[in-house]
Parts: structure tokens; sequence; C-alpha cells
């Protein structure tokens, strides 16, 4: 190759036949030069005046021999090109692996990287490491102090200088644990007292004029004779009817519990009401506490429903169906009892039912704009970034909030604190990512968290897979109870054998000792993530024995000083608890190659309401009532989906779990279970709550087992079915192998 170049080098330097030069530079690189030859120039330049300086006009004969020098010069230069090139980039190396043998082609300048399929980083950490870390990282301790800290910010309504200071204290937090937070802003109307204005209940010549209140209840001035309706059940007011009670142009007075005050606003409206007025039971708190809450049958800002809640978009303006339009405001017992005594009528509930005395209610709510924060933070997987548990809590309070915000709050950070550290220091790897969110306007009716939901539905149905809520987690010592998916009922369970009990030296498993599971209402802030979104989702609450709830949620006598008493001075330690119960299903979720849900668990939720459905059409067909319709492909429908869940399963089972990819493919399979239950034959807007099984309005399973109108009947059955059939559906790996019977 030198010699080559030697000789190359000595033709070109003959300037007789080329203006082309190859000169050496500076960094030893070659590099072909055009050269202007300087004998004959000026002669040049004479015998072509106007011409082209460096025109030369050949000799005679030697035209053909010219163009042969031109054909070997270009061809040379082609040459040329290629060796400098070659001298560029240099000869590739030979690289052996010794590991396996594998030679690679690596180039000196460029160096080749081999394509290498996506691997998990090695294991670290065994479960029963991960879950000795967190115990170790999360005790009582350490929530004395938290729980101490963000109590001292009180109050903290939604949309105030406090509730965003708190936001942006939160935000610091995760800037130092490296979480990289932002926020979400969302611009709401929620609806307060006038303060010039105030709401009234007048009762013969008694006038009260009450501090609590219900938002987005019904304005104006309502008066109506006064019934009393218990807890405002449907059942109440069929005790109602029985005594011969006049429902319509009432107004009807119920006692707080059993279930939320939307509901039995609701239910008084649907009866004719014009007014209701809710008090609290003495037998719970004292007699001059005032109460507070909404009366919106759904969640989020109602007049933006089912879409987010931004300052920059014009939506047309649109209400909740879940508004009442009637007026509704709470009272204090004794106020509540002073009246009671005096309405006469027929007795039932261990009172008198009224119904025979007039009585006026006079509410001046009003309207207004405020600007909500929601504030985030995250730890992102090592293998799946892409796929994220959620732990939320609500920040804002409209007191001290001290169950309702505070413990979830503190709970939220200091689970933070503990897995951040468990990354960052201690080499735990999760798989799949982990959002901490903390929420404004919860109080009245998980707005924020909703508008969240709204503002980024297509998105998180894909990505979210589980929610999981801190609000109201400590109400007490000594039960417990949990609302939650189906899907999740087993990991829970699971998770309570393990974590230990604060008040003894056994687990939380042996401690409870009644029903663990209730289904879940409306109020629950977990609720729109599982009914509207179809995120599988679960809320869980410690509380005292024979009470169904905190009896100061909802009002400024949710304190520190309450709930110690109402867990016996152990609020840091069941604190502990309920993070490590919220914590270990967060870590398993985005740990375990396999998203732990269990499919299995909707086989009893479905056929308790499929057989109700089968049963009621059986009735009305024995009764020649209903000829026309048929429940077997319903049956057929449930069967498909437990012929499906079972499949996934010996799926599982046969798949190598340490091929990330072909985990992958099992947990998208898995995700789409929540969310194909979400009825895709009802309006968002109309009807929020689309879920099949958990939802609320005329499509939903439970619905159409006690519907009358038998039209109605026959097509929400079959919409139903094929809604169920769609789940089944979505559960098979392939469009070949989906069931069409």
């Amino acid at each position: 190759m030198n010699r080559m170049r030697s000789v190359f080098n000595n033709f070109m330097k003959n300037e007789r036949y080329s203006r082309f030069t190859l000169q050496t530079e500076q960094d030893g690189e070659r590099r072909v030069e055009v050269k202007l030859s300087e004998d004959g120039l000026d002669g040049d330049a004479e015998a072509n005046p106007g011409g082209s300086p460096t025109f030369r006009p050949a000799p005679r004969g030697q035209n053909r021999k010219n163009i042969c020098f031109l054909l070997v010069a270009t061809l040379l230069i082609f040459i040329i090109g290629y060796m400098v090139g070659y001298l560029i980039h240099g000869r590739p190396k030979v690289s052996q692996s010794c590991e396996n043998n594998t030679v690679y082609r690596v180039a000196t300048s460029v160096p080749f990287v081999p394509f290498v399929p996506r691997e998990e980083p090695a294991p670290s950490l065994s479960w029963v490491d991960i879950t000795k870390l967190l115990e170790n990282k999360l005790n009582s301790e350490t929530f004395t102090k938290t729980l101490s800290e963000f109590d001292k910010v009180s109050p903290r309504s939604a949309g105030s200088y406090e509730d965003s200071r708190l936001g942006n204290r939160i935000i610091d937090q995760f800037k130092q644990l490296d979480m990289k937070p932002w926020n979400d802003i969302h611009y709401v109307r929620l609806q307060t007292p006038d303060e010039n204005k105030p709401n009234t209940v007048t009762f013969g010549s008694d006038i009260f004029k009450p501090k609590g209140y219900l938002a987005f209840s019904g304005t104006g001035i309502k008066t109506g004779k006064l019934v009393y309706a218990n807890y405002g059940l449907p059942e109440d007011f069929a005790v109602l009817a029985s005594n011969k009670v006049e429902m319509e142009g009432s107004v009807v007075m119920m006692r707080c519990g059993k279930i939320s005050f939307a509901q039995k606003v609701a239910n008084a409206e649907g009866k004719g009401a014009v007014a209701v007025l809710i008090h609290p039971d003495n037998k719970d708190m004292t007699a001059d506490n005032e109460v507070y809450g909404h009366v919106h049958f759904g969640s989020g800002d109602p007049y933006t429903p089912g879409f987010p809640s931004f300052n920059q978009t014009m939506f047309p303006p649109t209400n909740s169906s879940g508004l009442p339009k009637i007026p509704a405001q709470t009272i204090t017992y004794n106020n509540a009892d002073k009246i009671l005594q005096a309405i006469s009528g027929p007795s039932g509930f261990g009172r008198s039912l009224g119904g025979i005395k007039n009585i006026t209610v006079e509410v001046n709510n009003v309207l207004g704009f405020k600007e909500i924060h929601n504030v985030f933070g995250v730890i992102k997987g090592f293998i799946d970034p892409d796929q994220y548990v959620v732990l939320g809590a609500q920040r804002d309070a409209l007191g001290k909030g001290y169950a309702r915000s505070t413990v979830g709050t503190s709970t939220l950070i200091e689970l933070a604190k503990a897995i951040r550290d468990m990354v960052k220091k201690d080499g735990f790897r999760p798989r799949r990512s982990i959002v901490f969110a903390s929420w404004s306007a919860g109080e009245y009716g998980s707005v924020g968290a909703t508008e969240w939901l709204d503002a980024h539905m297509s998105s998180l149905g894909k990505n979210a897979f589980t929610y999981i809520s801190l609000d109201g987690i400590v109400q007490g010592v000594g039960s417990f109870y949990a609302s939650a998916s189906p899907l999740l009922h087993t990991l829970l369970e699971n998770t309570l054998r393990v974590v230990k009990s604060p008040i003894g030296s056994g687990s939380l498993k042996e401690m409870i000792r009644t029903d663990l599971f209730r289904p879940m209402s409306i109020d629950d802030p977990a609720y729109p993530f599982l009914a509207a979104s179809g995120i599988p989702s679960i809320s869980f609450h410690f509380i005292s024995p024979n009470k169904e709830e905190y009896p100061y949620y909802n009002t400024l006598l949710d304190n520190e000083d309450h709930l110690n008493y109402a867990t016996s001075q152990n609020t840091a330690s069941v604190t502990a608890s309920a993070a490590q119960i919220a914590g270990q299903m967060a870590l398993r979720l985005v740990h375990d190659h396999v998203i732990q849900f269990d499919m299995t668990r909707y086989k009893k939720v479905l056929n308790i309401n499929v057989y109700r459905i089968n049963d009621k059409i059986s009735t009305l067909q024995k009764s020649g009532t209903l000829t026309d319709v048929r429940t077997v492909w319903l049956l057929h429908t449930k069967a498909s989906f437990q012929r499906a869940a079972d499949a996934f399963k010996n799926d599982v089972a046969k798949t190598d779990l340490s091929d990330p990819e072909a985990c992958r493919l099992l947990n998208d399979r898995i995700m789409r279970i929540e969310r194909s239950l979400l009825s895709p034959y009802v309006s968002p807007i109309e009807t929020p709550f689309r879920h099949l099984l958990s939802g609320q309005g005329p499509h939903t399973l439970a619905a159409i087992a006690e519907m009358t109108d038998l039209e109605q009947l026959h097509t929400q059955l079959a919409l139903a079915t094929w809604n169920l059939q769609g789940c089944a559906n979505s559960i098979v790996e392939n469009l070949w192998d989906v069931e069409f019977e």
C-alpha cells in the first residue's frame, strides 16, 4: 500500500499533466488540492484574451493523450478518496468477549455498540428485605414529629393562602428527595356561606342561624311541613309512607350517618321534598357542634362535569346531574332536638314523624372561583417506569382536619422519604413507578383529584394501575375496614397478615373481628378513581370498635386531642401501622414481575349480581309480565369471564418471569380489566360513575336487578351483557382467541 502511495505521489507532482497536488497537513492527513499552473499563466491570458486564465490549449496531436490522462486522474481521485476515508476511520480491530466467546467488530473512532435486549437490574433485595427496611423506617417516633409539623398550618381551606403555603412546602420536600415535583392547577367553582346574609332556619318564633353549611346546596327560601326521616335511607322513607306521612312539598329532617349527605338529599328530593335539614347524633359528639359537608351527588367541580376546570379552556355552562335543586342545611343537635320535640304526628324511629307543623329554611350560599394546586412527586421505576401506582392524600381542611387531612399528608411524606431512601441507599429497584399526590379541595368532594382525572383520562387509563387513598386512615383503634376493587382484596389480606398490630403482639389480621370489606361509597376519596376512571382503588381505615365512622369527621372538632382520645393516645403508632399497609401494598405492586391483582375475586361479585338479575327475570317470566327477555347470554358472558381469568392464571404459570417483555404483555392484559368494566354506552357528563359493578346509574348490574321499567330493563340488560363480554375479551391474549358464541 505504501509503495502504491509513493508511485501515485510522484505521478501527481508532475505539473505538466495535472493541477492536483497531494499535500501533507499538520494533522498527518493527506489532502488533495487543486493547483493552478504558474508557468504559462500570462501567456495563456494573452492567447485567450477575455477567457479563463486557467485555460491552456493542448498541443496538436495530444488531445487523445490528454483524455487518457484525465481518465486516469479521475480514477486515481476516487482511489485516493477511498484511502483518505480508510486512514481517517482506521482498521477495524477484533475484540472477543471472554465470557461467551462472542466476537464483535469495533471501530476505533466510532465504537460499535451491539443491540442488547432490555434486561432487569440484578435483584439485590428479597421481598423480606424490603418489608424489613420499610418497617425500620416507619415508626411512631417519626410520625410524632411529622404530625406535629403538619398540624401547625390550619385552617387551610381550598384555594386559601394557607393551602398554597402547605402545597409549596410539600413541593420543597419532594425537591429535597429528588422526586422531580410538579403541580396541576385548576380553577374551580366552590360554594361558601354569604358573610353578609347568613343561612337561617325558622320554626315558629325560633330563628336559628347555623354556622355550618352544605356546599353545592340549592339556594332560596322554602317552607313546608316538617317530616323526620331518620337516616334518609330508602327503607326510612318506606316507613313514612306506611304511616301515611305526606312527603310532597315537605321539609325533611335527617340525622348524620349510614349514607352520604348527598345521598340523603337526593333521596328526599326524589320523594318531593322542598328542603332538607341534617343534624348529628348527640351520642357521637357535643350537642352544639356544627357540621360541614357537601351535597353534590358526584365528585369534582359540579360545573365542569366530565371535563377539567382549566382557566384557559372555555366550556359551555354545564351543571352536573348530581347537583340538588332544593336547599340543604346542617343544624346542631340541640336545635334539632328542640324542633323535633314539637312536631307531633305519628311515631317512628323513637320520635314523632311530623307532617303537621311548618318550618322555613333559607340558604344563601354564594358561588366563587378558586385557584387550587395539586402537588406531585415521583419515584421512577427501573423496568416499566410508565406504569405507576398513585398514593394520594387530601391537603385542605376547613378547620384543623387532623384525622381528615393531617394524618394522610404526614403519611404521604413519610412514605416518600422511606421509599426514596430505600432506592438511594439500600439498593431497592422497583420495576414500576410510584406517584405521590397531594390533593386540594377534598372537602368539597374530591374536587382536585377528580379534575386531575378528567384532565388526564386517556393516559391514566393506560398507565395508572392502582390508587391508594391515605385520607382518614386513622379514625380510632381496635378495628379496621377497607373498601376496594376486588382485584386488590387478596393483596390487602396478605398485607394484613404480616403488618403488626399497633396495640398487641399479633398481626392486624388477627386484630380484625368484623367484616373486612365494605362497599365503596360515593363520598369515598378513592371512588372517582374506581367508578369513573376504571383504576383499581382502595381506601382503608382504623376505627374504634362498634363505630361506623369517626364522629368528629366533617366538624371543627376534628383535632389532635379528639383523635388521641379515639386511639387511646396511640395516634402515632396507629399511623405508622397504616403507613406500613399502604407502603407494603404499593411496594408489592411495583416490585413483583406480574402485578398482584387477583381476578378470581371478581368471580364472586359477578356471580352475586348476575344471579340476582337472573332471579328477577325468572320471576317476571313466570308471572307472564316479561316474555321476550332471556338471561342465557348474560350467563354465558359470566362464564366467558371466568374462563378468561383461569386462562390468564395458566399463562402466568407458563411464562418465563425473567423475561421483561413477557411480563409486560401479561401486565398490559391485567391492567385492562377494571377499565373495561366502564360502560361505553353512557355519557360521562350525565353518568360519570360508569363502572358496571361499582358505579351509579341504570347501566349497573345492581340497578338492572331492581329495574321496574321493562323496556329499559331489556335495553340495559343487553348493553350490560356486551359490556361484560368486552371485559372478558380484554383479558384474552390474542384477538383470534376471543370467544364469540
